[in-house]
């Protein structure tokens, strides 16, 4: 259950996150003309807006809270009141950042955008990453605590701990990509701010070092922060950070006036992009940089496709939909989430809650484009719902108590908390000496008027008023949190569920559990040799390895194409020629069966992926419309001969059988969803060599990151190959832009029904089977009695009443009319039992009877007589 604590880790670390983006900047000077403000506006970092923002928009807000709390006695806790040194203490745990972390942590523990990766028992890489992806971002955050005059050697150390955190990241998940680039993004938009200073410096060349240097460490990443074109925008970010900071040394060394500042700027900002330029064209001439991954580039693209057919294959990887927000993140957060980025941006900004605004804006954009991606906005959708609610509370707290709660003032710790600035100290005295005169004449004036008792009435007004408020903002809040928390709590059960074991229904009615999977693994643990190889498609390559606890030829990992395209042609080769490969990688082939979304109906993904890097699967067919389904529904020829067909449908329909020269079936699960076969004469030779220590290529001795190689018996294959090229491999001298023009052209036909499989419609003409089955076999055939695809397939078909699909089944294969269930009944028994003539005419142009008996002796005949008696 370890992404369950690791979930609760997430938790804790969004509640930071919020908490540190929300209080506020503390002053360097009791002088309130050199201090600064705790938060600000991000208008007025906007050139041309700015002045306008200070000119205009400040006073007039200045003016109306003066007037707001002169009249009615308050201003609502919306000026922002300048924080001093010595009151660190109460800043660090007041309100409203306290209400505002509680808040976020409790949307970010039950919101179902979380769910999906926390819940016990998953086996997603994301389920442990989501923990070290914020909390990189509160480390993050934590370093830029403080205005831009902070001048503190902790920076240095926060910064350095978020590239410690950032490592944790890259360990755990490929998605670490994404944090670099957005806190590069992050400190990039503060120098356009311009908010560049040497607290920003400090904190991201500390991060950057600290984490590059580690993620370098981990075998899989190697070189890739300082060679992949994704990731070279934060490495541009950290050489631009060090030319402005020389910029920024100078200046303060000789006291350059501004024009001169910027005229220095323009001076090594040129060179060094000449220096740049010149070493980058070297380096891609020597094939240096990586190219930009298919998966980021389909974040990019218009289409949805993004000329990888792997990356293609994933659903995840489609757009998501409007509905998919209000059902991952609930449509109660969606709606705050606005008015939160709102107070961010415009009333509560500074350097660490900016970064909530670039971590929103990133994060909405490429969810749009994968919903796979909606998992990455659970963090940012709880922190500003969190946000806004939080500041709410604080108000009405503020108005109701008549001060700002906080935990060191009512533990009294501030007492002994004196201003140690002599400045600091003498103008608060001065302040506490012009108070006490002001109240005094106050006073003096409140009882020369009589208008004491006025002022407290008017006190008690507006405390009551308010007390009102906190009762009708819980009225109107409660409903729809609890909305939120059961419609959570309901997806969460659903998600509890194991993936592996599921609910399913018999044609009778009756509820079942299917746990054919966990079974089919633990088959493969009890019954099977411990250096047993499973050959398996990759999706369920993790669950092999955890509870099979055996070697799987791929594990859930799609970082090899052309390994996976290999996987993918033995699969769907012929099964002679697949046989030819699976004997020299692996024992068994496990494959998934019963319908639904099993191997088949995966296996045109599996032919397309194969013929990217085998282009003599498919020659001239990127997208290998061989191999599917025809326009009616059947299997193409391709298809059928495949291996993967061969096994997946062996036994079960009439005339499929797997060579059994070549495969022994070993185990077939209680509802058929998994099957096993042995692989029969397994290459010992091939087998020993890649057991062998001696030829394993391991980036360091006894490492345990060691890149495959294939036995040498399967070098006469590997010379077919071709590696797949990404659109964006530039290094690569070969270009391969016509097999991607090709595949988008033929894709397009394909969606758009153009395109059809070497079978067609059969023409109008009296309809009768290709193959007329003789009575010997299909006595034979009647014989057999079980539960599986075929017959729930011809059951759904009859039931439904789709008559068209019948016959262009049964002119294919004849045999499927004569399957009997369990129970002894078959498609005649359901097409009377339904009362379907149409469908009873075709069952007896294939020689169906109407006189065979199921198990309780009745007939097709007894059962129509029946139905008519109803």
């Amino acid at each position: 259950y370890v992404p369950a604590w690791f979930g609760a880790l997430a938790t804790l670390a969004t509640g930071l996150l919020a908490y540190e983006c929300s209080i506020p900047v503390v002053s360097e000077s009791a002088d309130n003309g050199d201090g600064e403000e705790p938060f600000g506006s991000i208008l007025e970092c906007i050139p041309g807006i700015a002045f306008l923002y200070k000119r205009a928009f400040q006073p007039v807000m200045r003016i109306s809270f003066e007037q707001m709390e002169k009249i009615i006695g308050t201003d609502f806790g919306l000026r922002h009141k300048t924080v001093m040194p010595g009151h660190n203490g109460w800043v660090d745990v007041s309100s409203p950042a306290v209400e505002i972390a509680l808040i976020t942590g409790m949307i970010m523990s039950i919101i179902p955008a979380h769910l999906m990766r926390s819940m016990g028992g998953g086996y997603d890489n994301e389920s442990v990453a989501m923990f070290a992806m914020v909390l990189t971002f509160y480390m993050w955050t934590r370093s830029l605590r403080g205005g831009m005059k902070v001048d503190s050697t902790m920076t240095w150390v926060w910064g350095a701990a978020a590239g410690v955190a950032y490592f944790n990241m890259v360990a755990a998940w490929g998605g670490y990509v994404f944090v670099i680039n957005l806190i590069g993004c992050h400190a990039a938009v503060l120098v356009l701010l311009g908010r560049f200073s040497t607290k920003v410096y400090r904190a991201y060349t500390a991060f950057y070092v600290v984490g590059t240097f580690l993620a370098i460490q981990v075998p899989v990443v190697g070189w890739a922060p300082l060679r992949s074109l994704e990731q070279l925008g934060p490495c541009a970010v950290f050489l631009g950070f060090q030319l402005l900071q020389y910029c920024e040394v100078q200046r303060k060394k000789h006291n350059l006036p501004f024009k001169q500042v910027w005229l220095l700027r323009i001076k090594v900002f040129g060179i060094a992009a000449l220096a740049l330029a010149s070493l980058a064209a070297y380096l891609r001439y020597r094939g240096y940089f990586g190219p930009i991954s298919a998966r980021v580039r389909g974040l990019f693209v218009k289409h949805t496709k993004t000329g990888n057919p792997l990356v293609d294959s994933v659903a995840e990887h489609q757009p998501a939909q409007a509905s998919a927000y209000s059902q991952y993140l609930g449509t109660g957060v969606v709606t705050i989430i606005p008015l939160g980025f709102a107070l961010v941006a415009l009333r509560y900004f500074h350097d660490a809650s900016s970064f909530l605004l670039v971590y929103g804006v990133a994060t909405y954009f490429f969810s749009l484009k994968m919903v796979r991606l909606i998992l990455l906005t659970a963090p940012i959708a709880s922190v500003f719902t969190g946000l806004f609610i939080g500041r709410v509370v604080g108000i009405l707290l503020y108005n109701v108590l008549g001060f700002v709660p906080s935990i060191f003032h009512a533990l009294a710790l501030d007492e002994d908390e004196e201003p140690t600035d002599d400045k600091t100290r003498e103008t608060t005295q001065k302040k506490n000496k012009e108070g006490k005169v002001e109240a005094k004449k106050e006073n003096e004036n409140s009882e020369a008027n009589g208008s004491l008792s006025l002022a407290i009435l008017k006190s008690v007004v507006i405390k009551a008023g308010f007390a009102y408020l906190c009762y009708f903002s819980y009225r109107t809040i409660f409903p729809r949190a609890k909305e939120f928390y059961n419609t959570s709590h309901s997806i969460a059960k659903h998600l509890a569920n194991p993936t592996i074991v599921q609910k399913g229904s018999l044609k009778s009615g009756e509820t079942v559990v299917i746990d054919d999977y966990r079974e089919c693994y633990y088959w493969i643990r009890d019954n099977t040799p411990e250096d047993s190889r499973i050959m398996a498609w990759w999706d369920y390559g993790y669950q092999i390895t955890a509870i099979a606890n055996r070697t799987t030829i791929a594990d859930g990992n799609t970082w090899n194409h052309e390994h996976i395209a290999l996987l993918g042609r033995a699969l769907t080769s012929a099964e002679k020629e697949g046989h030819r490969i699976a004997r020299h990688l692996a024992d068994y082939i496990l494959v998934w069966a019963g319908g639904g979304g099993d191997d088949v109906a995966k296996s045109p993904h599996l032919a397309r992926i194969a013929n990217s890097v085998y282009r003599n699967m498919c020659p001239g067919d990127p997208v290998c419309s061989k191999f599917g389904y025809t326009k009616e529904g059947r299997p193409s020829k391709m298809m059928r001969e495949s291996m993967l067909f061969k096994l997946h449908s062996h036994g079960l329909q009439p005339g499929v059988v797997a060579d059994p020269n070549r495969f022994r079936e070993v185990f077939s699960s209680k509802y058929g969803k998994c099957r096993v076969f042995k692989i029969l004469s397994v290459s010992m030779e091939s087998k020993d060599w890649v057991a062998d220590p001696a030829n394993r290529k391991c980036d360091a001795p006894g490492s345990w990151y060691c890149p495959g190689q294939y036995p040498p018996k399967m070098q006469k294959i590997l010379k077919e190959k071709r590696d797949f090229s990404q659109l964006e491999d530039f290094n690569k001298g070969e270009k391969d832009s016509e097999y991607q023009k090709q595949y988008f052209a033929n894709l397009e036909r394909k969606q758009s029904g153009q395109y059809s499989t070497e079978e067609e419609s059969p023409k109008k003409k009296p309809w009768k089977p290709h193959v007329e089955l003789t009575q010997a076999q299909i006595d034979e055939i009647n014989k057999v009695w079980n539960d599986n695809p075929t017959t729930s397939m011809m059951w759904e078909i009859i039931s439904q009443g789709r008559v068209k699909e019948l016959i262009e089944m049964l002119t294919e294969y004849p045999e499927l009319a004569h399957s009997r269930s369990s129970d002894g009944r078959g498609p005649m028994f359901w097409a009377m039992e339904y009362g379907d003539e149409k469908i009873i005419r075709v069952l007896k142009k294939v020689g169906v009877s109407t006189t065979v008996k199921d198990a309780k002796g009745l007939t097709p005949l007894d059962l129509r007589k029946k139905t008519n008696e109803l």
